[in-house]
């Protein structure tokens, strides 16, 4: 014990209270200054031998707690903060020392938590792996989560908030960003908050896009990112804080069933701030008419993605100023849906979006191309699609890179309006009742759509029968007579 050093400040804090000393009262019976006591108590002297003994012959505290006492609660703490959840919240162990020290029946409770957090995961791994085995994973798979309760109420309402529009618009005239939007929220930021901005490397911060580190008041952004992307993940930062009440009020007036929808809700909503705060709602819209929503262009006059952009056209929908009625489906290669999202709720009964036919999942076979279509739905219904691959956060080598295609669409009726309409020379609306051969038959769903010989088909019609006439095969493996 003489060779090291014991910092127990907490622990003879308790003590003193514990029997109504003050620190002069305590001080004078151990034989030391009240300076020096004090000194003890907030760690910022070592305990030394004569005094422990002391401690031990006036107050009756055993040596061997003073040097111990924290030592299992430390060691079950690293275990909780080396979890990845919370892995990136602690500089460094002084921290866990302190927080063990000086507070045990709390860390304590902390660590009791943790371990019921970690046996219930165990428990809900067990039971996805036996349901697996018994074949009932699309039953569980089924079950209405929180981020499916998100989703569907995002996609069913128009994707437009006038009243983020609104301190969006505010907020980019209190800036006065100039050529220079970054630098103004990162100079506000630092001003009002006093958070610092640094983009750190893969290596420093390899599984997130942007995180706020409380302790050193400094935001950091992923160099994985674009230069647009970056600038979105400083404006939501700044938005949320900015935004915080009117964002707290658009949450409130959704009525989400619990708090994990509104958290989710809440990082939606910091997404559309931070479009609304990069493209201006009236300078967005005004560029839009007069490039015919070209999203190249849209995205070079604003410094924006092609993501960023087309996002953007969904959400035009003020009163008196409101653009074409775009919708918006973003997938994967593997056609998991992303998100949906229009400027008047995702039409869901009239296009759907889940035909393998559609140019956003031949997207992925020409990289960076824009892939114009007019396509027909089975009750008459005609669209103009716009499909695009887009590239995720940049990887390193051996890493495959994230990719996903955007498709965004409108009525046909529009293609006059929009400047990709001048790539369907051949398509047009019907007349009399007759579809024009440059239209592309598509359904909602292969389970919803009743199209016959469809060489597309994935799933077998709802409404039909299969297998009437054994002696007639059809053009997949599902088709129906």
């Amino acid at each position: 014990m003489a060779n090291q050093k014991i910092f127990a400040g907490p622990r003879i804090r308790r003590v003193r209270n514990a029997k109504g000393l003050t620190q002069t009262a305590m001080a004078e019976g151990l034989g030391i200054s009240p300076s020096y006591l004090n000194l003890i108590e907030r760690n910022q002297r070592p305990l030394t031998v004569p005094l422990i003994l002391k401690l031990a012959s006036v107050y009756k505290v055993d040596p061997d707690e003073l040097q111990g006492e924290a030592g299992l609660s430390l060691q079950a703490l690293r275990e909780v903060f080396s979890d990845p959840l919370l892995s990136g919240e602690l500089p460094g162990e002084q921290e866990l020392v302190d927080v063990a020290e000086a507070a045990p029946n709390a860390a304590a409770a902390l660590v009791k938590l943790y371990r019921a957090y970690r046996e219930q995961a165990d428990r809900m791994s067990d039971l996805s792996e036996m349901l697996a085995r018994e074949g009932r994973t699309t039953a569980i798979s089924a079950a209405r989560l929180p981020i499916d309760e998100v989703r569907e109420v995002f996609e069913r309402r128009a994707a437009h908030f006038p009243s983020i529009e609104e301190e969006a618009e505010s907020f980019h005239k209190l800036l006065e960003p100039g050529d220079d939007l970054a630098g103004a929220i990162k100079a506000w930021l630092r001003r009002e908050h006093g958070i610092v901005v640094r983009v750190l490397p893969v290596a420093t911060m390899p599984n997130w896009r942007r995180r706020y580190d409380r302790h050193s008041q400094r935001l950091f952004i992923s160099e994985r990112l674009s230069p647009a992307d970056q600038l979105r993940e400083i404006a939501m930062e700044a938005c949320l804080l900015r935004m915080s009440v009117a964002i707290a009020a658009e949450i409130e007036a959704l009525k989400f069933s619990g708090n994990e929808a509104r958290r989710l809700a809440r990082f939606e909503l910091g997404r559309y701030a931070a479009h609304a705060l990069m493209m201006p709602y009236q300078a967005f819209f005004a560029a839009a008419e007069r490039a015919r929503y070209d999203v190249d262009v849209l995205r070079s006059r604003f410094g924006v993605s092609f993501e960023q952009a087309a996002n953007r056209l969904v959400t035009l929908g003020r009163a008196g100023a409101s653009g074409v009625p775009f919708f918006m489906l973003e997938v994967d290669n593997a056609g998991n849906r992303f998100r949906k999202a229009g400027v008047q709720g995702f039409p869901q009964s009239r296009f759907g979006g889940g035909c393998p036919k559609l140019a956003v999942h031949a997207a992925f076979a020409q990289p960076g191309q824009i892939l114009v279509e007019a396509v027909e739905m089975p009750d008459g219904a005609e669209f103009l699609t716009v499909a695009r691959t887009l590239e995720g956060p940049q990887g390193a080598f051996g890493e495959r890179p994230r990719r996903t295609a955007l498709l965004i669409g409108c009525d046909l009726a529009f293609r006059d309006s929009v400047v990709y309409g001048a790539a369907l020379a051949g398509a047009s609306v019907k007349t009399a009742g007759v579809s024009s051969p440059a239209l592309t038959p598509i359904g909602p769903a292969c389970r919803l759509c009743e199209r016959a010989g469809c060489l597309a088909r994935a799933e077998p019609p709802v409404t039909r029968p299969l297998g009437l006439d054994e002696m007639v095969t059809g053009l997949s493996a599902f088709d129906f007579q």
